[in-house]
């Protein structure tokens, strides 16, 4: 009985579609409630490593930029 009401619930919510990123579902309104294109999102800044693996700044010689 377990099994079977936790496969129901598992098929209800791929047919709901609570496995889709949010974002997809996600529509953009101005002030006034009408919709808009989105903004593009801000990349997130570089963050580099020295060679002991530590944080450093992007500038210090031996630095690389992570991905």
């Amino acid at each position: 009985m377990l099994k079977g009401l936790f496969s129901a619930l598992a098929s209800f919510a791929l047919i709901a579609g609570v496995g889709a990123p949010a974002e997809a579902k996600a529509a953009c309104r101005d002030a006034k409630g009408k919709f808009m294109k989105c903004p593009e999102k801000a990349k997130a800044p570089t963050r580099c490593r020295n060679a002991k693996g530590q944080f450093a700044k992007c500038g210090t010689p031996g630095a690389k930029p992570t991905k």
